[in-house]
Formats: structure tokens, C-alpha cells, sequence
């Protein structure tokens, strides 16, 4: 384990209204005090590249009354994108905006020439706005405006060094873009953009002139928050207003009757809502839909503003969610059983595994957990039509999109399309060019890592005090974030002697654990682990809260533990 470093300058800058126990872990964090602040006042403004162009487009759908059709992606950051998006433009006044979601099993991602067919042919539209997609959808964004429609991407993920032939193109990465945060998701841009065009209408007198209440775009945070959350983005300043502001919107219960719906059957509480009640319980619940079947279900589930129908989608996804789970723990094993059977000497640098009966809306949280397990890239496949569909996760020093390109100029033809960003992607390619894929990643990534295979150290906080560790600090903790990707949740370690251990849910061990000398027991729980042998134990911790029967007691969640040297 390794502790993080703190600028002792930048430790020494917070004024005293900052808990003393937490200057540490900001300092370590590398964030000044102003950083800190949440409120939509510190948001950044709006600078993206071709704004003005897009705000002219959706201006004009308006006062005419134009057929505007949102195309999302079958994931959460899509599903509430695409909520968002209808829920804005009805606000402004649109008598005509509808949605439409690829299956990923008969459309393929994005705005492929298939959804646009099926766009024409059901829905007529006069505008096409597609959210988190589109970015790398050439030939879907040409048929589109060769059949008279205008199309407006906006995306978040990384653009080839080409454009796809749109109206306008929304997207913080595109090269020379001045908005300083690249960490949007694709809720997040969407929502940028009806801010900018309310902003925009306010200022032409449109809502005054047509009759048109001012829209509070308050009202769609907590969509921005779960789909920020769920995406995994980095929690730069501008994420974190974002996703705070749409946590206490939930906590208040000022939100979707869907996310309440949603809740509910997960068996959380809105009123103690944490970001990572949204990234494990809610969106998984919604991803399941996508992984699937079709992700319109969710969708569905957080436009209504009826709880009665919003309870009977939410029990339709929860029994999706239920079957995702019973797939992945099959495909799991079975990856795991190639992993176990091939040669140490393969897959240090990178793992890519394919079975014909592997689902491919599945195959991406497998890579994930083989990553993680395995600490290198991991490309799992699932067999689509007469081709192979990826899903590839990454580790922080292997840039995976700016890897694929590598590859795909270094073998022409061995991957047919390919898209994504830092720390996961997707592919297809040839069923016959499997094993010659397996080994071009493996060898650049091998190549990129200067034959240094990967390792990883688990960052902590150092060690607590006795005194430290209480239910006081879980609850600073707790209200100090929203924690992510980028702004970590503190974990510390300590020495423990072992007082009691049993294993909970045949596979997890729910302990009482002493800090070394001190007199103090504590709950503790680590998930997925066997029983200790030895009396004293090395822990990775970090502060939580247990409430059970109307007690709150402070929990030590284990993400280490091992016997003491």
C-alpha cells in the first residue's frame, strides 16, 4: 500500500471552516478551497465549439414546431440524456419531441444508418438530436442529411480526426474546444446545452412571446447526477456541482418519481442518498434493460410523472437486473476458467477472451472485473451476426482509445469500427481475426508499457488515530462529497487484532476488529472474503455508516485485509 502525498503549501492555505480532519485528504487531492464549492453558481459557462450553430437549429425546431426525434445510447448515461433532452424541449415548448434507442442486437451503437431508417420510417423527424452517440457515426450522420434531416450531436466521447457531416456538432473533446472541463458525461453535455439554449431564448424574448413559462432546468439534475454517476467520469469541480445538486434533489425527493421507483425497490433511502447508491443500485437496475432487451423501458420509467407506473417499470427492470445477474456470474466463471487455463506466461500485458455463448451486452462488466482482478487491459467478445463485438476496460496508464487507433493503422482492415474513450471502448471485428487481434493488443500494449508489466498499489490516506476512527468522521466524510473517479473516497489502513469473524451470505466476512493497543472494537465488513487464520490482520478501511433497526453505527468497509508481517 501506498500513502498519498499532499502539498503541505496547499494544506496550509484552508481557512479554519474546514474540519481539521479533512485538510489532509483534500491537500491530498490536490484541490484548493474554492474547488470545493458546489453551488450552480460555479458551474463553468458554456464554450463549445459550434454552440451558436446548434442553438440557431433548436431556436428555429421551436418556432416551427418541427418533428425533433432524440437518439440515445442503451446505457444509463444515454437513458437519462435521452430524459433530459425530451424533458427540456417540452419545457421550451415543443409539441413534438419523441425518443428512439438503438437495440444494440439489431441497430448496433450510435446513429447507424439502421436507426436512421427506422427513425423515417416511424417517426418522420425534421431534427435529429443524438446524446452520448454520434461521434463516430459517419455513415448514419450523411443518410441522415442526404434524407433532408438536421442532425445535432452532442457526445462526450473522443472524436477521430475526421467529423461526422452534421448540422452541429456539442462535444467539450473536440480539438480547439475552450470549455475547460473534458470530463462531461453525455448527460452532462446535454444538459449544457438546453441551459445555453434557455439562456439564448431568454435573451430573444421567446418564452415571453409565445406564452412559454421560463423553464427551471433545476428540475432535470437529478437525471444529470445519476447518469454522471453511473457513467464513471472523472469528478473534476463541474461534475461534482452537478452530481450534488441532483443528490439533494433526490434526498428532498424533488425528483423523478422513476429514480424514487427505483430506490425503492432496491431498498434504499432517498433521504440518505450517496452517489454510490446511484452508480450500485439505480443504474445497474437501468443498464440491465440495455444489456438485455432495450433500454426504452428505463427511459420510459424516468419520463413518466405518474409513481404507480413509474413502480411497474421499475419491477420490469428490477427482473432484468435479476437475469443480468445470473448471466454474468455464468460468463464470469467461464472467463475465469480460460483465464486459469492458459500459460503464466500469457496475459500479463492484456487479456482478450471470446465465447460464442457469451451475451454481448454482458461482456463489458466481465472485462471490468477481470481488470480489476488482473490490473491490465481486458478485451472480452460475444459473437454478433457474422462478426464479434468487444468491449474492452483499461488501467490509468494505458489510454485504450489512443491504443485502438495504434492498432487499427498498424494492421488496415483488422478491426471494423471502433470508439470510445480513456479507460474503456468498444470494437467489432472479424470472428476469424480473433486470435490475430489477441495478439496486435497484446503486443502494443506490451510495446506501450516498455515491457514493464503492469502493477498496482492501493492509495491510501495513512493511518488513523484511535480517536479518528468514529462515527463523527464517517458522517464528515460522508457530507464532503460526492466521491468518484478523480476525487477518491479516503481509505486508511491500520494494524488490527482480530476479536470476532464470521462469514455473512455464504461469501462474505463480517468481523469485530481493535486497532493495535487500543481498547476500541469496531464492525467491519469485506465482501468476498474467506475467513482469517491469523489473529492480527493489515487492513485497508474506509469510514462508513450502518444504520440497522434504527441504529447508526460506525462500519469499517474493508477493500484489504491480509495477515500482519
Amino acid at each position: 500500500m501506498l500513502t498519498r502525498e499532499f502539498d503541505q503549501a496547499l494544506l496550509a492555505s484552508y481557512s479554519d471552516d474546514i474540519p481539521s480532519f479533512l485538510k489532509k485528504i483534500y491537500a491530498a487531492r490536490g484541490v484548493s478551497e474554492t474547488q470545493l464549492s458546489l453551488g450552480l453558481n460555479n458551474l463553468l459557462t458554456p464554450k463549445f465549439d459550434q454552440l451558436n450553430d446548434a442553438l440557431a437549429i433548436l431556436e428555429q425546431a421551436l418556432l416551427a414546431q418541427q418533428r425533433v426525434l432524440i437518439i440515445g445510447d442503451f446505457d444509463c448515461d444515454g437513458a437519462t440524456a435521452s430524459v433530459v433532452a425530451v424533458k427540456s424541449l417540452r419545457m421550451m415548448g415543443a409539441k413534438y419531441v419523441d425518443f428512439l434507442v438503438p437495440n444494440r442486437f439489431e441497430h448496433g451503437y450510435g446513429l447507424s444508418p439502421e436507426i436512421v431508417k427506422l427513425a423515417i420510417k416511424e417517426k418522420q423527424p425534421d431534427l435529429i438530436i443524438t446524446v452520448d452517440n454520434g461521434i463516430s457515426s459517419f455513415e448514419g450522420a450523411k443518410l441522415a442529411k442526404s434524407s433532408g434531416i438536421q442532425v445535432i450531436i452532442t457526445d462526450h466521447h473522443l472524436p477521430s480526426d475526421t467529423l461526422p457531416e452534421a448540422s452541429a456538432i456539442i462535444n467539450p473533446n473536440l480539438k480547439g474546444c475552450e470549455f475547460l472541463s473534458k470530463n462531461l458525461a453525455g448527460v452532462g453535455v446535454c444538459f449544457y446545452l438546453f441551459s445555453a439554449l434557455k439562456t439564448h431564448l431568454n435573451k430573444t424574448q421567446y418564452f415571453a412571446k409565445n406564452s412559454v413559462p421560463l423553464p427551471d432546468l433545476r428540475t432535470v439534475l437529478d437525471l444529470v447526477a445519476l447518469g454522471t454517476v453511473a457513467d464513471v467520469v472523472r469528478l473534476d469541480q463541474n461534475n461534482r456541482i452537478l452530481i450534488d445538486q441532483g443528490i439533494k434533489r433526490i434526498q428532498a425527493k424533488q425528483c423523478a418519481p422513476g429514480i424514487l421507483a427505483l430506490l425503492e425497490i432496491a431498498n434504499r433511502q432517498a433521504q440518505t442518498l450517496q452517489a454510490s447508491d446511484l452508480g450500485f443500485a439505480v443504474g445497474p437496475r437501468l443498464n440491465a434493460a440495455g444489456r438485455l432487451s432495450d433500454i426504452s423501458r428505463g427511459i420510459k420509467c424516468l419520463l413518466t410523472d405518474d409513481i404507480n407506473d413509474a413502480r411497474r417499470y421499475a419491477q420490469e427492470l428490477e427482473e432484468f437486473n435479476q437475469k443480468r445477474k445470473t448471466e454474468q456470474a455464468r460468463i464470469q466463471d467461464e472467463a475465469q476458467a480460460i483465464v486459469d487455463s492458459q500459460d503464466v506466461s500469457e496475459g500479463k500485458f492484456a487479456l482478450s477472451l471470446f465465447d460464442p455463448s457469451w451475451h454481448e451486452g454482458i461482456v463489458g462488466i466481465v472485462a471490468g472485473k477481470l481488470k480489476e482482478d488482473y490490473h491490465c487491459p481486458v478485451a472480452v467478445f460475444a459473437k454478433s451476426g457474422d462478426f464479434l463485438k468487444g468491449s474492452i476496460r483499461s488501467i490509468p496508464s494505458v489510454h485504450i482509445k489512443d491504443l485502438l487507433d495504434l492498432v487499427d493503422r498498424e494492421n488496415p482492415g483488422l478491426i471494423l469500427k471502433f470508439g470510445g474513450h480513456a479507460m474503456a471502448a468498444g470494437l467489432s471485428i472479424k470472428a476469424e481475426n480473433f486470435w490475430s487481434f489477441k495478439r496486435a493488443f497484446n503486443d502494443a500494449i506490451k510495446a506501450h508499457l516498455n515491457d514493464q508489466i503492469p502493477t498496482v498499489e492501493l492509495l491510501t490516506d495513512g493511518e488513523l488515530e484511535a480517536f479518528d476512527v468514529s462515527l463523527e468522521n464517517s458522517e464528515i466524510i460522508k457530507n464532503a462529497g460526492p466521491w468518484g473517479q478523480g476525487f477518491e473516497e479516503p481509505v486508511f489502513f491500520g494494524e488490527f487484532d482480530v476479536v470476532e469473524q464470521k462469514v455473512v451470505g455464504e461469501k462474505h466476512l463480517k468481523c469485530r476488529l481493535k486497532l493495535v493497543g487500543d481498547t476500541h472494537t469496531h464492525d467491519a465488513i469485506a465482501f468476498f472474503q474467506t475467513p482469517l487464520d491469523s489473529k492480527q490482520v493489515t487492513v485497508a478501511y474506509k469510514l462508513s455508516i450502518n444504520t440497522w433497526r434504527g441504529a447508526t453505527n460506525l462500519q469499517l468497509m474493508v477493500e484489504q485485509i491480509s495477515a500482519s508481517e
